[in-house]
């Protein structure tokens, strides 16, 4: 006799309470093996793929595409012991299941377990429908919203609803729209995204006396939530609590891009700039360890950080992401590029672990790949520090007492003025570019 199982959305750590699905990977039908993933959801960190504890038939799904669900409800159930649904075949209703033996879940990969728990009986939804036919989800339907005249509105009709995207579901069920009341223009009838904006526009209205207010202007409303969420909150947060100073300096980074190339003319792995510079900021952070520190408000203390866990600006579709590259201290140059690259390629798959996202000490925010000089950026908290770096460019430049063309960056340093003063910001800065100027600094500080 099959089992049952109702999978929940487990906790992906790093506090985070909900997840949006993105994706579902699997019908209802489905046959899943364990730990496979089921569905891809974002949280205000990263993408996740979200593996399943059992093995069996995916007898029910719940939620759609775009909806936010809580950490613990309801994602799928999975008929275990079930190797295969024959079509036409009906799954009979469960009303108990024991959560023992061979049923019992296995340990979410990446997400470890929790081995003190006992096992407890669940009461499970029945299932009635075939399981080898997916199931429609139900959506909530919102009350009508008064609909132009302009827009035909024929009868409710009964069965599913002619619409493919969640993001028009999403519009209309944010917008109270009755997506029965609509008739879609697309082929066949389906309902597009330009259908409901319709439904959204005012009816036409007389013309009103020249004495009357405008209407007030209607504009794109884009919820803060997900990642563009998680960076709102933590930007604002620093700006309410760090009290943060900039200061800057421009720099010859001729003798720099030399070195490399010197460094990638030999065969082996190739270095970046980025890596070099990151090679560069370990060595000054650990002449001035106040910028790699951290205030515990809680205690009133400042506490500086053994390791430098540095984070680096990555730009990606689904907005500006701060990846961690562990211990860089310990780095060489070869291998802070392999890492820099690798972390790269995940955050613009949307693959990074929320591990990959936090615990950062110190960051390197290099915009000058967006083509501008100089920045004054905000701290990325609780860090107490960001080095920015600007496009290297040519520029004329006083160079052994004559004017000649170099490769010059401004460098711009944004702290935190609990953990230091002027004084040490300025010196971290002016080690830096020293190093940049003359790599053998960096050398002789080995």
């Amino acid at each position: 006799m099959p089992q049952v199982m109702e999978f929940k959305l487990p906790d992906l750590g790093e506090g985070l309470t909900e997840a949006e699905i993105v994706r579902w990977l699997v019908a209802v039908g489905d046959v899943v093996a364990v730990d496979q993933p089921v569905v891809e959801v974002e949280t205000a960190k990263a993408m996740v793929e979200v593996p399943c504890p059992y093995g069996g038939v995916v007898t029910a799904r719940f939620g759609e595409e775009g909806e936010e669900l809580p950490v613990g409800a309801p994602l799928i159930t999975v008929a275990v012991g079930v190797e295969s649904a024959p079509a036409g075949a009906a799954q009979a209703p469960v009303a108990e299941a024991e959560a023992e033996g061979s049923a019992q879940p296995r340990p979410l990969i990446g997400y470890g377990s929790d081995h003190a728990r006992p096992a407890r009986r669940r009461r499970v939804r029945p299932v009635t429908a075939a399981v080898s036919a997916p199931a429609a989800v139900p959506v909530p339907v919102p009350a009508p919203v008064p609909v132009p005249a302009a827009v035909p509105v024929p009868a409710a009709a009964a069965g599913p609803v002619p619409v493919i995207s969640p993001l028009v579901r999403k519009l209309a069920r944010d917008n109270g729209v009755d997506l029965r009341a609509l008739r879609g223009s697309g082929p066949e009838g389906l309902i597009l995204r330009a259908d409901v904006e319709a439904a959204l526009r005012p009816a036409a209205q007389p013309t009103a006396p020249a004495a009357a207010p405008a209407a007030a202007p209607l504009g794109e409303r884009i919820p803060l939530k997900g990642l563009r969420g998680a960076v709102a909150e933590k930007l604002s947060r620093s700006r309410r609590e760090i009290p943060e100073a900039t200061c800057w300096v421009d720099a010859d980074a001729t003798e720099l891009m030399a070195a490399r190339a010197a460094m990638n003319a030999v065969d082996g792995p190739k270095v970046s700039v980025l890596a070099l510079l990151a090679r560069i900021c370990t060595a000054a952070l650990a002449r001035y360890p106040e910028l790699n520190s951290t205030v515990d408000l809680a205690a009133n203390e400042i506490v500086r950080l053994p390791a430098v866990h540095l984070g680096f600006a990555a730009q990606t579709e689904r907005g500006l992401m701060v990846p961690v590259v562990r211990d860089a201290q310990t780095r060489s140059p070869e291998s802070l590029s392999a890492e820099f690259a690798r972390l790269t390629e995940l955050a613009r798959a949307g693959k990074l672990a929320p591990s990959d996202l936090t615990g950062g000490t110190f960051t390197l925010n290099n915009y000058g790949v967006f083509g501008v000089d100089g920045s004054t950026p905000i701290i990325n908290h609780p860090e107490a520090a960001m080095l920015g770096v600007g496009r290297i460019i040519a520029k004329p430049w006083v160079y052994r007492g004559e004017l000649a063309v170099r490769q010059v960056v401004q460098l711009s340093l944004t702290f935190d003025h609990r953990v230091c003063d002027g004084g040490t910001a300025g010196g971290f800065l002016r080690y830096v570019a020293d190093c940049v100027e003359n790599p053998a600094v960096l050398l002789r500080s080995l």
